[in-house]
This record gives structure tokens, sequence and C-alpha cells, in this order.
């Protein structure tokens, strides 16, 4: 584990009704909180560290995550993750989550930020049995610059994998790439400077489930572009292109809120960061 800036593994199972860690191990730049329950429900919700303050030339990191049977669990970051300029080598994170069967994940990072020069890759595998719930979600934005530009970074990548009792079901791919690319031209970012996305995975989601989401959808016409499709499996993904971070949270919390509302019968817990 030497060629890790921070490495984290966390196993979590339920006991009497309550999620608790099976094992938690970390070292270097990457630590995790104690978990907090916001509610009776037993879901424990752990935040994420970087004692570092930001992702450097060539750091790497890896997270491993396993869930066992009905484990419920939040995971989500203290702050933003900052990727600063990267001259030698790009910094990388690989993160691979391990749902069993009635586990319930939801990874709500904070939005990933590239500053002036920065390249950045991050892999994220999730394996699922049938029967799991997954709400996974990110915003990518750009930092500040000397010069006022909006991507100011050379590269954010972003890869997803999903597999369903071992088949791929979910490949996704974001390439943001403003040395090479014109970031305002069609197809690309349309004339805005954020990025969200949001995959959810659930078996009761299917084209009635899409058509309300849609529905509350329409007071955010004239700030944000919104694009919904189903998957393969049940479930679906979203993508927003906003200028302000915020505009992209409230449509994502709108989300999750009629997605706790509607799978689980309960409200999700306010995400408190200080």
């Amino acid at each position: 584990m030497k060629d890790w800036t921070g490495v984290l593994r966390l196993g979590a199972e339920e006991r009497n009704g309550k999620t608790v860690a099976k094992n938690v191990y970390f070292q270097g730049a990457f630590k995790v909180m104690r978990p907090i329950y916001h509610d009776e429900s037993g879901q424990a919700c752990y935040y994420l560290l970087n004692p570092g303050g930001g992702y450097l030339d060539g750091d790497r990191y890896q997270m491993k995550v396993v869930l066992e049977k009905q484990a419920k669990l939040t995971l989500t970051t203290q702050g933003a993750t900052k990727i600063y300029k990267t001259p030698q080598k790009h910094a990388y994170q690989e993160v691979e989550f391990h749902l069993k069967d009635g586990s319930y994940l939801e990874y709500i990072p904070d939005p990933l930020i590239g500053y002036q020069d920065a390249r950045y890759k991050q892999k994220t595998v999730i394996h699922m049995e049938k029967g799991c719930t997954l709400l996974y979600s990110d915003i990518i934005t750009s930092g500040w610059s000397p010069n006022g530009e909006k991507f100011s970074y050379d590269v954010l990548q972003l890869l997803n994998e999903i597999y369903m009792e071992d088949e791929l079901v979910v490949y996704d791919h974001i390439k943001l790439n403003p040395a090479n690319q014109g970031m305002n031209s069609l197809g690309v970012m349309e004339g805005f400077s954020h990025l969200g996305s949001m995959i959810v995975i659930h078996e009761s989601i299917n084209h009635e489930f899409l058509d309300r989401l849609y529905q509350t959808t329409s007071t955010y016409s004239k700030q944000c572009k919104i694009g919904i499709s189903l998957l393969p499996i049940p479930g679906f993904t979203v993508r927003v292109f906003a200028n302000t971070t915020q505009n992209i949270e409230r449509i994502f919390s709108d989300f999750h809120h009629m997605i706790s509302q509607e799978c689980f019968n309960k409200k999700p817990s306010f995400l408190r960061k200080y």
C-alpha cells in the first residue's frame, strides 16, 4: 500500500436493526469519522476526511467499502474534493463498492473542484446483488483561476462501472478536457459551467416513477438543463447542466426526497457540514 497517498477500507453490517462497522481501516491522507445516526432507521452515516486539504501532483487514493446483507449506509465528504495544479502526474482516485442482498448505499460526495492546470482521473466500480439499492451523485465544477477563466483545469475524468450479479449493467464515462476541446460547444457543456450526475437503482423504479420525477423539474427549466434516462435494470440516471453548485444540489435534494419517500417511506437525512 506504499503507492497510495490515502487508503480506506470500510465494512458495514446490520446488527439488531442498526448498521454498524464490521471493520474500519485507513492510512495516510484519508480518514473517516465515527458514524452518525440521523434517525431511528438504523442507517449509518460516515463522513470522509482529507486532512491534506486537496489532491496534489501524483496523489493516489483508494477506497473499498463492503455492505453486508441489509446494511444501510450513507457515505459523504466533509467538504469539496479540490484538485490543484498537477504539473508532472495526474491525481487519481479508485473506489470500489460491494453491496450484498438487501443493502442500501447512498454515496453523496461534495463537489469535485478542478483548479488551474489540474489533471484528475477517478474510477468507481460498484458490485451489486439483486435487491440492493444505490443512490450515487457527483458534481463537477471549476475552481478559481487568476485570469477568471471558467475552465482552467486540463482534464477531469470520471469513470463509473456498475455490475449486477457480476454482469456489467451501467458504464458511464465523463471526460472534460478544456485543454483540447471547446467546453461551450454543443454536446459538451453548452454554455454552462457545472455538471451534476446521479445514478439511482431500486427495484420499484419504472416509467411511471420517471414521469413523476419529470414533473418536479419544471421549476428549474430556466436555470439549468436536465436529462433523465431509464437504465437497462430498474433505475435511472440524471445529468444536470447549471451555473451554480447550489442549483444542482437543490435538484438532487428534491430527487432524493422523492426517492426516499416513495421507496422507503422516509425522509432523507440533512447532511450537516461544518
